[in-house]
Protein backbone atom coordinates (compact mmCIF):
# COMPACT_ATOMS: atom_id res chain seq x y z
CA UNK A 1 0.00 0.00 0.00
CA UNK A 2 2.88 2.38 0.78
CA UNK A 3 4.22 2.33 -2.72
CA UNK A 4 1.06 3.81 -4.16
CA UNK A 5 0.49 7.50 -4.53
CA UNK A 6 -2.41 7.42 -2.08
CA UNK A 7 -1.45 6.88 1.55
CA UNK A 8 -3.28 6.83 4.85
CA UNK A 9 -1.26 8.93 7.25
CA UNK A 10 -1.42 10.24 10.77
CA UNK A 11 1.24 12.82 11.46
CA UNK A 12 1.38 15.99 13.49
CA UNK A 13 2.59 19.45 12.53
CA UNK A 14 2.56 18.78 8.80
CA UNK A 15 1.67 22.43 8.25
CA UNK A 16 5.23 23.20 9.34
CA UNK A 17 6.40 21.87 5.98
CA UNK A 18 4.54 24.64 4.13
CA UNK A 19 6.12 28.01 3.37
CA UNK A 20 7.51 30.17 0.66
CA UNK A 21 10.43 32.55 0.82
CA UNK A 22 10.35 34.78 -2.28
CA UNK A 23 13.35 37.07 -2.69
CA UNK A 24 12.80 40.69 -3.65
CA UNK A 25 15.40 42.36 -5.86
CA UNK A 26 16.14 45.99 -6.55
CA UNK A 27 13.84 47.57 -9.07
CA UNK A 28 14.67 49.74 -12.06
CA UNK A 29 12.31 52.33 -13.44
CA UNK A 30 12.08 50.57 -16.81
CA UNK A 31 10.09 47.72 -15.24
CA UNK A 32 7.10 50.02 -15.02
CA UNK A 33 5.81 49.03 -18.44
CA UNK A 34 6.93 45.40 -18.25
CA UNK A 35 4.08 42.88 -18.69
CA UNK A 36 4.91 39.23 -18.03
CA UNK A 37 3.24 36.85 -20.46
CA UNK A 38 0.95 34.27 -18.91
CA UNK A 39 -0.64 31.44 -20.83
CA UNK A 40 -3.38 29.78 -18.83
CA UNK A 41 -3.86 26.04 -19.40
CA UNK A 42 -6.76 23.85 -18.28
CA UNK A 43 -9.07 26.72 -17.31
CA UNK A 44 -12.29 24.76 -17.44
CA UNK A 45 -13.46 23.38 -14.07
CA UNK A 46 -14.78 19.82 -13.75
CA UNK A 47 -18.48 19.59 -14.49
CA UNK A 48 -19.18 18.23 -11.00
CA UNK A 49 -18.13 21.47 -9.26
CA UNK A 50 -20.65 24.11 -8.27
CA UNK A 51 -20.72 27.43 -10.12
CA UNK A 52 -18.27 29.97 -8.69
CA UNK A 53 -17.55 33.50 -9.92
CA UNK A 54 -13.79 33.55 -10.63
CA UNK A 55 -13.69 37.11 -11.97
CA UNK A 56 -12.26 38.56 -8.75
CA UNK A 57 -9.32 36.15 -8.92
CA UNK A 58 -8.41 37.30 -12.41
CA UNK A 59 -8.96 40.95 -11.48
CA UNK A 60 -6.48 40.72 -8.60
CA UNK A 61 -3.96 38.87 -10.76
CA UNK A 62 -4.19 41.56 -13.43
CA UNK A 63 -3.80 44.39 -10.90
CA UNK A 64 -0.67 42.76 -9.49
CA UNK A 65 0.82 42.56 -12.97
CA UNK A 66 -0.11 46.16 -13.69
CA UNK A 67 0.94 47.75 -10.40
CA UNK A 68 3.36 45.68 -8.34
CA UNK A 69 6.76 47.38 -8.31
CA UNK A 70 9.01 44.29 -8.53
CA UNK A 71 8.08 42.51 -11.75
CA UNK A 72 10.61 39.73 -11.15
CA UNK A 73 8.51 38.56 -8.19
CA UNK A 74 5.48 37.90 -10.40
CA UNK A 75 5.51 34.16 -11.05
CA UNK A 76 2.31 32.70 -12.47
CA UNK A 77 2.88 29.17 -11.14
CA UNK A 78 3.60 30.53 -7.66
CA UNK A 79 0.36 32.51 -7.88
CA UNK A 80 -1.50 29.30 -8.62
CA UNK A 81 0.22 27.32 -5.87
CA UNK A 82 -0.44 30.13 -3.42
CA UNK A 83 -4.10 30.25 -4.43
CA UNK A 84 -4.42 26.49 -3.94
CA UNK A 85 -2.74 26.70 -0.53
CA UNK A 86 -5.13 29.47 0.45
CA UNK A 87 -8.12 27.46 -0.75
CA UNK A 88 -7.09 24.43 1.29
CA UNK A 89 -6.20 26.42 4.41
CA UNK A 90 -9.60 28.19 4.32
CA UNK A 91 -11.10 24.94 5.62
CA UNK A 92 -9.43 25.70 8.95
CA UNK A 93 -7.94 22.23 9.44
CA UNK A 94 -4.15 22.37 10.04
CA UNK A 95 -3.76 18.79 8.79
CA UNK A 96 -5.51 19.30 5.45
CA UNK A 97 -2.73 20.88 3.41
CA UNK A 98 -1.46 21.42 -0.12
CA UNK A 99 2.23 20.62 -0.56
CA UNK A 100 4.00 22.26 -3.52
CA UNK A 101 6.62 20.04 -5.21
CA UNK A 102 9.59 20.88 -2.97
CA UNK A 103 7.62 20.46 0.25
CA UNK A 104 6.00 17.26 -1.00
CA UNK A 105 9.44 15.83 -1.79
CA UNK A 106 10.70 16.84 1.67
CA UNK A 107 7.73 15.10 3.27
CA UNK A 108 8.35 11.88 1.34
CA UNK A 109 12.02 11.91 2.25
CA UNK A 110 11.12 12.39 5.90
CA UNK A 111 8.78 9.39 5.81
CA UNK A 112 11.57 7.39 4.18
CA UNK A 113 13.87 8.35 7.07
CA UNK A 114 16.01 10.58 4.90
CA UNK A 115 17.14 14.18 4.93
CA UNK A 116 19.96 16.19 3.41
CA UNK A 117 22.57 17.67 5.70
CA UNK A 118 25.61 16.77 7.79
CA UNK A 119 24.03 14.12 10.04
CA UNK A 120 24.44 15.46 13.58
CA UNK A 121 21.99 15.90 16.44
CA UNK A 122 22.21 19.37 18.01
CA UNK A 123 21.20 20.54 21.46
CA UNK A 124 21.41 23.56 23.75
CA UNK A 125 23.58 23.75 26.86
CA UNK A 126 24.34 26.93 28.78
CA UNK A 127 22.85 28.91 25.86
CA UNK A 128 25.33 27.37 23.44
CA UNK A 129 24.73 25.09 20.43
CA UNK A 130 26.21 21.70 21.27
CA UNK A 131 26.58 18.55 19.18
CA UNK A 132 24.73 15.82 21.08
CA UNK A 133 26.09 13.14 18.75
CA UNK A 134 26.96 12.67 15.08
CA UNK A 135 25.06 9.90 13.29
CA UNK A 136 27.19 6.82 12.67
CA UNK A 137 28.80 6.99 9.24
CA UNK A 138 27.52 10.52 8.59
CA UNK A 139 29.51 13.30 6.89
CA UNK A 140 29.77 15.01 10.29
CA UNK A 141 31.35 11.97 11.92
CA UNK A 142 33.72 11.37 9.00
CA UNK A 143 34.83 15.01 9.06
CA UNK A 144 35.70 14.88 12.77
CA UNK A 145 32.63 16.25 14.55
CA UNK A 146 32.30 14.70 18.02
CA UNK A 147 29.63 14.51 20.67
CA UNK A 148 30.04 17.42 23.09
CA UNK A 149 31.52 19.79 20.49
CA UNK A 150 30.38 23.39 20.97
CA UNK A 151 29.56 25.18 17.70
CA UNK A 152 30.69 28.81 17.64
CA UNK A 153 30.51 29.70 13.94
CA UNK A 154 28.81 28.51 10.75
CA UNK A 155 30.63 29.47 7.55
CA UNK A 156 32.65 31.99 9.49
CA UNK A 157 29.62 33.72 11.03
CA UNK A 158 29.18 33.79 14.79
CA UNK A 159 26.04 32.00 16.01
CA UNK A 160 25.99 33.63 19.44
CA UNK A 161 22.36 34.04 20.52
CA UNK A 162 20.97 31.59 17.96
CA UNK A 163 18.38 28.98 18.90
CA UNK A 164 18.33 25.38 17.70
CA UNK A 165 16.05 26.06 14.72
CA UNK A 166 18.28 28.87 13.46
CA UNK A 167 21.35 26.66 13.71
CA UNK A 168 19.69 23.72 11.95
CA UNK A 169 18.45 25.94 9.12
CA UNK A 170 21.97 27.20 8.43
CA UNK A 171 23.77 23.88 8.82
CA UNK A 172 21.45 21.67 6.76
CA UNK A 173 21.49 21.93 2.98
CA UNK A 174 21.46 20.06 -0.34
CA UNK A 175 23.65 17.04 -1.02
CA UNK A 176 27.07 17.98 -2.39
CA UNK A 177 27.21 21.46 -0.87
CA UNK A 178 29.66 22.35 1.87
CA UNK A 179 29.45 24.01 5.28
CA UNK A 180 32.27 24.98 7.63
CA UNK A 181 31.66 24.64 11.37
CA UNK A 182 33.99 26.29 13.85
CA UNK A 183 33.82 24.08 16.93
CA UNK A 184 35.47 23.70 20.29
CA UNK A 185 36.28 20.09 21.05
CA UNK A 186 36.11 18.91 24.63
CA UNK A 187 39.36 19.65 26.48
CA UNK A 188 40.61 21.90 23.64
CA UNK A 189 41.36 25.58 24.15
CA UNK A 190 41.05 26.80 20.56
CA UNK A 191 38.48 26.58 17.79
CA UNK A 192 38.79 24.01 15.01
CA UNK A 193 37.36 24.73 11.55
CA UNK A 194 35.78 21.61 10.06
CA UNK A 195 34.65 21.52 6.43
CA UNK A 196 31.76 19.11 5.83
CA UNK A 197 30.23 18.05 2.52
CA UNK A 198 26.51 17.52 2.98
CA UNK A 199 24.88 14.29 1.86
CA UNK A 200 21.63 12.33 2.03
CA UNK A 201 21.34 10.96 5.56
CA UNK A 202 19.31 7.84 6.18
CA UNK A 203 18.07 7.41 9.74
CA UNK A 204 16.61 4.18 11.06
CA UNK A 205 13.17 4.63 12.63
CA UNK A 206 13.72 1.81 15.15
CA UNK A 207 16.60 1.41 17.58
CA UNK A 208 16.88 -1.45 20.11
CA UNK A 209 19.21 -2.48 22.89
CA UNK A 210 19.28 -4.81 25.91
CA UNK A 211 21.43 -3.61 28.81
CA UNK A 212 22.11 -4.03 32.47
CA UNK A 213 20.71 -1.11 34.44
CA UNK A 214 24.21 -0.03 35.50
CA UNK A 215 25.21 0.34 31.83
CA UNK A 216 22.32 2.62 30.80
CA UNK A 217 23.33 6.24 30.24
CA UNK A 218 21.50 9.17 31.84
CA UNK A 219 19.90 7.27 34.73
CA UNK A 220 20.83 6.72 38.38
CA UNK A 221 19.54 3.38 39.71
CA UNK A 222 22.65 1.81 41.13
CA UNK A 223 20.83 -0.58 43.45
CA UNK A 224 19.35 -2.35 40.41
CA UNK A 225 22.69 -2.48 38.58
CA UNK A 226 22.72 -6.10 37.35
CA UNK A 227 19.07 -6.27 36.28
CA UNK A 228 18.50 -6.22 32.50
CA UNK A 229 15.88 -4.37 30.45
CA UNK A 230 15.12 -4.12 26.73
CA UNK A 231 14.59 -0.77 25.03
CA UNK A 232 12.97 0.10 21.69
CA UNK A 233 13.10 3.66 20.39
CA UNK A 234 10.53 4.28 17.64
CA UNK A 235 11.06 7.69 16.01
CA UNK A 236 8.28 7.56 13.38
CA UNK A 237 5.91 5.21 11.55
CA UNK A 238 7.49 5.51 8.11
CA UNK A 239 8.29 3.62 4.94
CA UNK A 240 10.75 1.17 6.51
CA UNK A 241 9.44 0.99 10.06
CA UNK A 242 7.72 -2.40 9.90
CA UNK A 243 10.71 -4.13 8.32
CA UNK A 244 13.15 -2.56 10.78
CA UNK A 245 10.87 -3.36 13.72
CA UNK A 246 10.33 -7.00 12.77
CA UNK A 247 14.06 -7.69 12.50
CA UNK A 248 14.74 -6.27 15.97
CA UNK A 249 11.64 -7.85 17.53
CA UNK A 250 12.81 -11.24 16.27
CA UNK A 251 16.22 -10.59 17.77
CA UNK A 252 14.70 -9.73 21.15
CA UNK A 253 12.32 -12.73 21.08
CA UNK A 254 15.30 -15.06 20.55
CA UNK A 255 17.17 -13.44 23.42
CA UNK A 256 14.17 -13.78 25.73
CA UNK A 257 14.10 -17.50 25.05
CA UNK A 258 17.77 -17.83 25.99
CA UNK A 259 18.12 -15.15 28.67
CA UNK A 260 15.62 -15.05 31.53
CA UNK A 261 17.31 -12.04 33.13
CA UNK A 262 15.47 -9.46 31.01
CA UNK A 263 12.86 -7.92 33.31
CA UNK A 264 10.81 -6.09 30.73
CA UNK A 265 10.69 -3.74 27.76
CA UNK A 266 10.52 0.03 27.33
CA UNK A 267 8.87 1.37 24.17
CA UNK A 268 10.03 4.96 23.72
CA UNK A 269 7.53 6.97 21.64
CA UNK A 270 8.71 10.39 22.77
CA UNK A 271 8.83 12.99 19.99
CA UNK A 272 7.36 10.48 17.52
CA UNK A 273 5.00 12.60 15.34
CA UNK A 274 3.18 9.62 13.79
CA UNK A 275 3.01 8.23 10.29
CA UNK A 276 1.13 5.42 8.58
CA UNK A 277 -2.02 3.94 10.11
CA UNK A 278 -1.07 0.44 8.94
CA UNK A 279 2.23 0.71 10.81
CA UNK A 280 0.46 1.66 14.04
CA UNK A 281 -1.72 -1.45 13.77
CA UNK A 282 1.34 -3.56 12.94
CA UNK A 283 3.26 -2.38 16.03
CA UNK A 284 0.27 -2.67 18.36
CA UNK A 285 -0.27 -6.26 17.17
CA UNK A 286 3.16 -7.14 18.55
CA UNK A 287 1.87 -6.94 22.11
CA UNK A 288 -1.76 -8.20 22.07
CA UNK A 289 -3.08 -11.59 20.99
CA UNK A 290 -6.38 -10.31 19.64
CA UNK A 291 -8.75 -7.37 19.76
CA UNK A 292 -9.22 -3.96 18.19
CA UNK A 293 -6.17 -1.73 17.94
CA UNK A 294 -7.99 1.39 16.73
CA UNK A 295 -11.47 2.45 15.57
CA UNK A 296 -11.92 4.76 12.58
CA UNK A 297 -15.03 6.94 12.49
CA UNK A 298 -16.12 8.80 9.35
CA UNK A 299 -17.95 11.95 10.42
CA UNK A 300 -19.46 12.36 6.99
CA UNK A 301 -21.55 9.20 6.79
CA UNK A 302 -21.13 7.69 10.23
CA UNK A 303 -19.20 4.64 9.02
CA UNK A 304 -17.18 2.84 11.68
CA UNK A 305 -14.22 0.59 10.89
CA UNK A 306 -12.38 -1.45 13.51
CA UNK A 307 -8.76 -2.43 12.89
CA UNK A 308 -8.00 -5.67 14.70
CA UNK A 309 -4.63 -7.11 15.67
CA UNK A 310 -3.24 -8.04 12.28
CA UNK A 311 -0.65 -10.73 13.07
CA UNK A 312 0.74 -13.03 15.74
CA UNK A 313 2.95 -10.94 17.96
CA UNK A 314 6.38 -11.96 19.16
CA UNK A 315 6.32 -9.98 22.42
CA UNK A 316 2.95 -10.89 23.88
CA UNK A 317 4.06 -11.60 27.44
CA UNK A 318 7.00 -9.33 28.18
CA UNK A 319 6.24 -6.63 30.81
CA UNK A 320 5.91 -3.32 28.99
CA UNK A 321 6.08 0.39 29.76
CA UNK A 322 5.70 3.16 27.19
CA UNK A 323 7.34 6.59 27.25
CA UNK A 324 5.34 9.52 25.81
CA UNK A 325 5.65 13.28 25.79
CA UNK A 326 4.11 16.31 24.10
CA UNK A 327 5.83 15.31 20.86
CA UNK A 328 4.10 11.90 20.76
CA UNK A 329 1.26 12.27 18.28
CA UNK A 330 -1.18 10.45 16.09
CA UNK A 331 0.05 6.92 15.29
CA UNK A 332 2.11 7.05 18.49
CA UNK A 333 -1.06 7.79 20.44
CA UNK A 334 -2.88 4.93 18.69
CA UNK A 335 -0.29 2.44 19.96
CA UNK A 336 -0.02 3.96 23.43
CA UNK A 337 -3.79 4.29 23.80
CA UNK A 338 -4.47 0.71 22.74
CA UNK A 339 -1.84 -0.69 25.09
CA UNK A 340 -3.36 1.17 28.03
CA UNK A 341 -6.92 0.22 27.12
CA UNK A 342 -5.91 -3.45 27.21
CA UNK A 343 -3.91 -2.88 30.43
CA UNK A 344 -0.90 -4.10 28.51
CA UNK A 345 1.36 -1.19 29.48
CA UNK A 346 1.74 1.80 31.75
CA UNK A 347 2.34 5.20 30.14
CA UNK A 348 5.14 7.30 31.65
CA UNK A 349 6.22 10.86 30.86
CA UNK A 350 4.24 13.94 29.76
CA UNK A 351 0.77 14.30 28.24
CA UNK A 352 0.90 13.47 24.52
CA UNK A 353 0.21 15.87 21.65
CA UNK A 354 -3.45 15.06 20.96
CA UNK A 355 -4.08 14.42 17.25
CA UNK A 356 -7.06 12.19 16.60
CA UNK A 357 -7.66 12.59 12.87
CA UNK A 358 -6.60 10.63 9.77
CA UNK A 359 -5.43 11.97 6.43
CA UNK A 360 -4.96 10.58 2.96
CA UNK A 361 -1.81 11.62 1.11
CA UNK A 362 -2.17 11.91 -2.64
CA UNK A 363 0.26 12.92 -5.38
CA UNK A 364 -1.18 15.43 -7.83
CA UNK A 365 -0.30 14.36 -11.35
CA UNK A 366 3.20 14.76 -12.77
CA UNK A 367 3.94 18.16 -11.23
CA UNK A 368 5.31 16.74 -7.97
CA UNK A 369 2.80 18.46 -5.69
CA UNK A 370 0.75 16.63 -3.09
CA UNK A 371 -2.45 16.99 -1.08
CA UNK A 372 -3.21 15.73 2.42
CA UNK A 373 -6.91 15.62 3.28
CA UNK A 374 -8.48 14.77 6.64
CA UNK A 375 -10.99 11.99 6.00
CA UNK A 376 -11.96 10.69 9.44
CA UNK A 377 -11.20 10.63 13.14
CA UNK A 378 -9.86 7.74 15.19
CA UNK A 379 -10.64 6.60 18.72
CA UNK A 380 -9.01 4.06 21.03
CA UNK A 381 -10.56 0.60 21.59
CA UNK A 382 -12.37 2.03 24.66
CA UNK A 383 -13.63 4.90 22.46
CA UNK A 384 -11.40 7.68 23.80
CA UNK A 385 -10.80 10.54 21.35
CA UNK A 386 -7.46 12.16 22.15
CA UNK A 387 -7.86 15.11 19.78
CA UNK A 388 -6.86 18.39 21.38
CA UNK A 389 -6.21 16.86 24.81
CA UNK A 390 -3.77 13.98 24.35
CA UNK A 391 -3.14 10.94 26.53
CA UNK A 392 -2.41 11.65 30.18
CA UNK A 393 0.35 9.33 31.43
CA UNK A 394 -0.27 6.90 34.26
CA UNK A 395 2.91 8.22 35.86
CA UNK A 396 3.79 11.84 35.11
CA UNK A 397 7.50 12.62 35.01
CA UNK A 398 8.77 15.97 33.74
CA UNK A 399 12.36 16.28 32.54
CA UNK A 400 14.57 18.86 34.22
CA UNK A 401 15.61 21.30 31.45
CA UNK A 402 18.54 22.41 33.60
CA UNK A 403 20.00 18.90 33.69
CA UNK A 404 20.05 17.35 30.18
CA UNK A 405 22.51 14.72 31.40
CA UNK A 406 19.76 12.88 33.31
CA UNK A 407 16.71 11.26 31.70
CA UNK A 408 14.30 10.99 34.62
CA UNK A 409 11.52 9.62 32.40
CA UNK A 410 13.67 6.73 31.21
CA UNK A 411 14.86 6.26 34.77
CA UNK A 412 11.29 5.90 36.02
CA UNK A 413 10.45 3.46 33.22
CA UNK A 414 13.41 1.26 34.15
CA UNK A 415 12.49 1.43 37.81
CA UNK A 416 8.91 0.30 37.09
CA UNK A 417 10.24 -2.80 35.36
CA UNK A 418 12.89 -3.85 37.87
CA UNK A 419 11.59 -2.78 41.27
Amino acid sequence: MKNKSLQIILIALISGLIGYYVGVSKVSYEWKNFKPKVTVLNREPPASLSTVDFSLFWTVWQKLEDSYYDKTALDGQKFVNGAISGMVSSIGDPYTVFLPPVQNTDFKQTMAGQFQGIGAELGMKDKQIVVVAPIDGSPAEKAGIKGGDIVFKVDGKSIEGWNINQAVDKIKGPKGTTVVLSVLHKDDNKLTDIKIVRDVITVKSVVMWVKKVKDIDKINLKKYGDEEVAYFRLSQFGDNTNQEWLGLANKLALKLNEDKKVRGMILDLRNNPGGYLTDATFIASEFIKEGTTVVIQDKGNGERTEFAASRKGLLLDIPLVILINKGSASASEIVAGAMRDYKRAKLIGDTSFGKGTIQTAEDLGNKGAGLHVTIAKWITPKEIWVHGKGLTPDITVVLDPKDPTRDTQLEKAVEELVK
